[in-house]
């Protein structure tokens, strides 16, 4: 009773509770946030590198196929997602199984809107290993922030977002950054003619990806501003039918190789690594939304582009740079941080 009557009588000492306990509360999302930016930073390198590393690599058997990978990519999603609902419920396995029946099942025309941007990722997925079979990581990477400019124009025509001078500027920005790095350079002509196909055929699969993921992105945002199920909830659903899309593009393209080999062939660590960190992309997406700031989103964005140019030119030795490239590259680095100045940018998607 004397310690209580001490403490209610000496608000210093509930003060400096107080502060200490908004401290701590205050340092964990902190925390969260810088974390959450650092998995994005891994994961975003580590896929981009090691599927091209993948899809170059001379191996003695078949190659993997592409198709088959992003089937088992959608497999571990669900998975994973479903391991999350289960947790959300206190580790409950009836409780989670009345929620996915109630939020699925039972509502089937909400269930269905997911076909659409399943059927579009499933395309977009299997789009971005055409590009890395054709084009460098480093290359790749800055191409792809057209996804920006597509999901912008995309935000403004389907959700009615407007963007201010600064989103104008930096699409502006944005373009020119990447027809300079797709410019061909004289020191590299010989190189260029050589590989004139597979360099149009990757530019054409990346901007295609991009056109996907802009109208994918956006028309997912907008389902999920609409409802009030769980994030996971929703990519469980989008995987079921990227599930079903990939499995019947698998057969119709590669059927008769997986009939021959197997849906595995070619698999090996390498691959397994593909699958997982493709996997967890827009889980990872998810979690850097709920608790960072664009900015630091593109800044995370622009240490990737320069980690994957640092590593496809030192260690996969598939990269020579010119000076237009470098050009280029900072002005795609400049776009990602003005798009993100003051207020937030045009689109808040769950998926890459």
């Amino acid at each position: 009773m004397q310690d209580m009557s001490t403490q209610a009588s000496n608000p210093s000492v509930n003060s400096d509770k107080e502060s200490s306990a908004t401290v701590m509360a205050t340092a964990q999302p902190s925390r969260l946030k810088y974390l959450s930016l650092g998995v994005l930073v891994v994961q975003t390198t580590s896929l981009v590198l090691t599927m091209r590393y993948s899809r170059t690599l001379k191996e003695d058997g078949p190659r993997y196929l592409a198709s088959s990978a992003v089937v088992s990519a959608e497999i571990l999603k669900i998975f994973t997602c479903t391991l999350l609902v289960l947790m959300e419920n206190n580790y409950s396995v009836r409780a989670m199984a009345l929620l996915l029946k109630e939020e699925i099942v039972n509502k089937p025309m909400e269930t269905m809107k997911l076909a659409v941007p399943a059927g579009i990722y499933t395309l977009q997925n299997n789009l971005l290993y055409v590009a890395l079979s054709n084009l460098d990581a480093a290359t790749y990477q800055v191409t792809y922030q057209l996804k920006i400019l597509t999901t912008a124009l995309f935000s403004v025509s389907m959700l009615g977002k407007k963007l201010g001078l600064y989103q104008w500027l930096s699409l502006l920005l944005l373009m020119a950054g990447v027809t300079l790095v797709q410019w061909p350079s004289e020191s590299a002509g010989e190189q260029k003619v050589l590989t004139a196909g597979s360099q149009l055929v990757g530019v054409v699969a990346v901007l295609m990806a991009c056109m996907s993921s802009g109208f994918a992105g956006v028309y997912f945002e907008k389902i999920l501003k609409e409802t009030k199920q769980s994030v996971w909830v929703r990519n469980i659903q989008l995987g079921l039918f990227s599930f079903v899309f990939g499995f019947i593009g698998m057969m119709v393209y590669d059927g008769r190789s997986v009939t021959q080999s197997g849906m595995f062939q070619g698999y090996n660590a390498i691959t397994c690594t593909v699958v997982a960190l493709q996997a967890v992309g827009g889980l990872v997406v998810a979690v850097v939304i709920k608790y960072a700031d664009n900015i630091l989103k593109g800044f995370a964005t622009s240490v990737s582009i320069i980690l994957s140019t640092l590593i496809s030119y030192f260690l996969l030795n598939d990269f020579n740079p010119t000076s237009l490239f470098f050009l280029g590259a900072v002005l795609v680095i400049a776009a990602t941080f003005l798009y993100s100045y003051k207020g937030k940018p045009a689109s808040s998607t769950f998926k890459v």
